[in-house]
C-alpha cells in the first residue's frame, strides 16, 4: 500500500481543491491510501473528502499570519502518517512542505503548480516573497508538476529549475458533468427564468485574477439590445454584500438582470442551465476547470487567452485577449446572435471535445503512475 500525503493551503471551492478531491476520491483504494492536510481549515471540500473515507487534517493556520508552530505540527503529523510521497498544492503549501518533508523523513516530494502568470503585485508581499523563495528551492522536489503548458512556461520565467517537470491536465467526471435537461429546466425554474431567457454565467471566486469587472462590462454591452439575456455569478464572494463587487455591479447598470448566487455545492446541476459560460480571467489561470466542466455539460465557452484556456476550448467556443471588455463583448455578441440550433450544435461540439480530452479516469491513472514511480515501495 502506497501512502500519498496531500498538503494544500486550504480546502475552499477552488479548482486546485476540486482536483485534489477528484484524484484522492477516484484512486485505487487497494493500492493507495490518501491523507489530506489543510494548512488552514476544512473549508468546502473537507467534508466531501471525509464522506469518501479519506483522512483530513486541518492545522488551523490563519491566513496572512505566519506561525512557526505550524511547521512543527506538520512535521509531527507527517511522522505519524508516514507518507511515501508528499504532494503539495499551491505556493504556501509548497514552501512549508519543502521544509517539513526532510524533517519528517518523507522519501519523495512533488510540487503541484495550478496557475500560470500570476500578477503578484495584486496580492500580499508575503506571497511574492514565497514565490521567490520557491524558485530558489525548485531543485529540492523530485518532480514539479503543472496542470498546463502555460504554467510550466510561466514558472520557468520566474526562475524555477526543477530536476524534472511533469504536465498532467485536469480531468472531469464525465458522468457528473453532463448535459442534463431536467437539471437545466429545474434550476432555471428555481431562479424564475423564462424558457426563452438566455443565461450567460461566470463561475469563480471574487478575486482580481478572475476579473469580474471585465465580465460585467462586456455583458452589459452585449446585452444592451437583448432584453432576454440574464447574467449569473457563482463563486465565493459573488453574493450581494461584497462591497467591491456591489460597486462594480452598480456601475454596470445590469440591475435585476444579474443574479448573484455566491458559493454553491451543486455546480454540476447549475452549469447545464447556462447557455454560455464566460471565463474573463486577467492572469494566472493554468487549466481552468470550470471551462472544461461547462463544455462537458454541453455549454459553449467564451474565454480570455490566459493560461491554457485557448487549448481547452479549441473549436468549441471563442477566445479573446484578457482585460478587454470591448473584445469580450464582441465575442459574446457573436454567440448571442447565433440561432438556438447553432448554439446547441456548438454545445455538442464542446461536450465531444471534453469527452475526448479530459476524462478523469485517464488523468487519475497518470497521477497513480507518478505516485507509484516515486514510492520507495513500488508494487511489482
Amino acid at each position: 500500500m502506497i501512502v500519498v500525503g496531500h498538503l494544500i493551503t486550504g480546502l475552499g471551492s477552488g479548482g486546485a481543491e476540486r482536483m485534489l478531491t477528484r484524484v484522492a476520491g477516484m484512486s485505487d483504494r487497494n493500492r493507495f491510501r490518501h491523507v489530506v492536510v489543510s494548512l488552514t481549515d476544512e473549508g468546502f471540500f473537507g467534508p466531501v473528502l471525509r464522506t469518501a473515507g479519506i483522512a483530513v487534517h486541518s492545522l488551523g493556520l490563519r491566513r496572512g499570519l505566519p506561525n512557526p508552530a505550524t511547521l512543527f505540527r506538520l512535521v509531527a503529523l507527517l511522522r505519524r502518517e508516514k507518507p511515501d510521497v508528499l504532494m503539495t498544492w499551491l505556493y504556501h503549501a509548497d514552501f512549508l512542505g519543502t521544509l517539513a518533508a526532510p524533517l519528517a523523513g518523507v522519501p519523495s516530494l512533488v510540487w503541484n503548480l495550478r496557475c500560470s502568470d500570476m500578477d503578484l503585485r495584486r496580492y500580499s508581499r508575503q506571497s511574492a516573497l514565497v514565490v521567490k523563495a520557491l524558485a530558489r528551492l525548485s531543485r529540492v522536489p523530485d518532480v514539479v508538476l503543472a496542470n498546463s503548458r502555460a504554467g510550466i512556461a510561466a514558472h520557468r520565467a520566474l526562475g524555477y529549475t526543477p530536476r524534472r517537470w511533469e504536465m498532467i491536465p485536469n480531468g472531469l467526471d464525465l458522468a457528473e458533468f453532463t448535459p442534463d435537461p431536467d437539471a437545466r429546466s429545474g434550476f432555471r425554474q428555481q431562479l424564475g427564468l423564462a424558457p426563452d431567457d438566455v443565461v450567460v454565467g461566470m463561475v469563480g471566486r471574487f478575486d482580481p485574477m478572475k476579473d469580474h469587472a471585465t465580465f460585467l462590462g462586456a455583458l452589459a454591452a452585449a446585452s444592451r439590445c437583448r432584453p432576454r439575456v440574464r447574467g449569473l455569478l457563482v463563486g465565493r464572494g459573488t453574493e450581494p454584500g461584497e462591497a467591491a463587487l456591489d460597486a462594480l455591479v452598480g456601475e454596470s447598470g445590469l440591475g435585476d438582470r444579474l443574479m448573484r448566487l455566491g458559493e454553491r455545492r451543486d455546480i454540476p446541476k447549475i452549469l447545464p442551465a447556462f447557455d454560455v459560460l464566460v471565463s474573463a480571467s486577467a492572469f494566472g489561470e493554468g487549466f481552468p476547470n470550470v471551462v472544461a466542466e461547462a463544455m462537458a455539460c454541453g455549454v459553449p465557452a467564451v474565454v480570455t487567452d490566459v493560461g491554457d484556456s485557448r487549448e481547452v476550448v479549441g473549436d468549441a467556443g471563442f477566445v479573446v485577449p484578457p482585460r478587454s471588455p470591448e473584445r469580450l463583448a464582441g465575442a459574446l455578441d457573436r454567440v448571442l446572435a447565433l440561432p438556438r440550433d447553432s448554439l446547441r450544435a456548438l454545445g455538442e461540439t464542446a461536450r465531444n471535445r471534453a469527452v475526448e480530452r479530459f476524462s478523469l479516469a485517464q488523468v487519475v491513472d497518470r497521477y497513480e503512475a507518478l505516485f507509484a514511480a516515486l514510492s520507495p515501495c513500488r508494487p511489482h
